[in-house]
């Protein structure tokens, strides 16, 4: 008995809850998933009056020769839907995590910084995607959660992200593509079989449907399984609570990590790296640096190192830092009134309107942009003399890995602004604006760890 035709009602149960959502997006890359996907939640809001604007994201990686051309497709379809596309083009560069990898969390990256709070993001992972994920894991020596694979919902930055296909296997989404004639690209890596996903699909996984057809069905049943014992074990050994650098940089309290057997340790790890939507380090690496953790003092910075992410111990705590954040370079920058810029590993930099303390700038003016080269002193306000940057980053608990990434702001080689964390006593620092005059300060937007699966 074939099965029933796939048809966007049979998402009303996954969807019910999130009517109240500012916004949906979905990402959208021009595959059969994603087609499948944005076509099922453009035909449910036809239905459903009341639904959430939906909105596309398309993210170019130029890591296909056709890339551009799957660009101008994607605005095709969206156009023709009469739905919102948002496009970015994001290069990547091969790294130790390898190429797609870091494809991905430059995706989500972009996927994070989009949603707002409340909004949704809806993803096209299907069945079969589940279950290829769950055997590349398990070929990893993955452990309790990450043999659970996907979930269906997790937090996303300020929103949540949605998975309402895991269910559906690939054939169905093909069905429902053919029935509405719907057009989608194929991407030419994916008969690719040195790649391990690959390998699976083509190779590995018809042996297995050919004794036991409905594998991907009994798989998904164990994945749910694992997920139940891992909840369980989480209700047992909770996360610790999230704490944060004078940075904005999450962690958690080194005391609170280590209480307990190092089993209970590496559980609370995995489990509070969970709910920032990150995978658990591999398990040699992860131990060695838990007994690093537990035999240095309050002065030592022991790290692990992840294809996704960072950890480093500063005085009280452990945080959470990019895998991999570039210099943000020697040379000097403009910076003027109303103008944001973007440093990457840094975050954006602007001058905005204050309407008391700030700096007395002059029309056409422009602020240097520079950084730490070492002697640099400041004296904020309240400060009855200047002092040493080094020992105010310091007394601030600025951690070691921002010291060399704090904006300063100069103008005509004097020091008037470090970040958003100093005005200096300076020509220009005003408590009032003189009559018909404006001040400006600092807005420093930092960059922080992203997520993914």
């Amino acid at each position: 008995m074939s099965e029933a035709a796939l048809h966007s009602a049979q998402l009303g149960p996954e969807l019910a809850d999130l009517q109240r959502a500012p916004h949906w997006y979905v990402g959208y890359s021009g595959g059969l998933d994603s087609t499948v996907l944005l076509h099922l939640l453009q035909q449910w809001r036809a239905a459903n009056p009341g639904a959430p604007a939906l909105t596309a994201i398309h993210v170019n990686h130029c890591l296909q020769a056709a890339a551009d051309a799957w660009q101008v497709h994607c605005e095709q379809q969206c156009h023709a839907l009469g739905v919102p596309l948002i496009s970015r083009t994001e290069p990547v560069r091969a790294s130790g995590q390898g190429i797609e990898a870091a494809a991905r969390a430059v995706r989500y990256g972009i996927f994070e910084r989009q949603l707002q709070a409340g909004a949704v993001l809806f993803l096209g992972h299907h069945l079969d995607d589940q279950v290829e994920t769950f055997f590349l894991r398990l070929m990893r020596g993955a452990g309790l959660q990450g043999l659970a694979a996907m979930p269906a919902r997790r937090p996303l930055g300020r929103g949540v992200l949605v998975r309402p296909l895991l269910r559906v296997p690939r054939t169905r989404l093909e069905d429902c593509a053919r029935e509405h004639h719907l057009r989608w690209v194929e991407d030419p890596s994916n008969t690719d079989t040195a790649l391990d996903r690959n390998f699976l699909r083509r190779q590995l996984l018809p042996a297995l449907a050919s004794r036991w057809p409905a594998y991907r069905q009994t798989v998904a049943r164990a994945g749910d399984h694992l997920a139940a014992a891992a909840a369980l074990l989480q209700e047992l050994s909770p996360a610790p609570a999230t704490v944060y650098s004078a940075m904005g940089d999450p962690g958690l309290a080194v005391a609170d990590l280590l209480r307990g057997s190092a089993e209970l340790a590496a559980q609370r790890l995995r489990a509070w790296l969970q709910t920032m939507g990150l995978p658990a380090p591999e398990r040699a690496p992860l131990e060695e640096f838990l007994r690093q953790l537990r035999q240095s003092s309050r002065a030592g910075r022991p790290q692990l190192v992840c294809s996704a992410f960072a950890l480093r111990r500063y005085r009280d705590a452990l945080y959470l830092l990019p895998a991999d954040s570039p210099s943000p370079g020697a040379h000097p920058r403009g910076l003027r009134p109303g103008q944001q810029i973007a440093v990457a590993g840094v975050g954006s930099l602007s001058l905005v309107p204050a309407a008391r303390r700030g700096l007395l700038l002059n029309a056409g003016e422009a602020l240097d942009l520079l950084w730490r080269r070492g002697g640099e002193r400041c004296q904020p306000r309240g400060r009855a003399c200047g002092t040493a940057l080094k020992q105010l980053l310091r007394e601030a608990g600025v951690p070691p890995w921002w010291r060399d990434r704090v904006p300063l702001l100069y103008l005509d080689g004097e020091l008037l602004a470090v970040g958003d964390l100093w005005l200096c006593e300076s020509s220009r620092w005003r408590e009032s604006a003189p009559a018909g005059r404006a001040l400006w300060r600092p807005l420093w937007e930092r960059d922080g760890p992203r997520s993914g699966d």
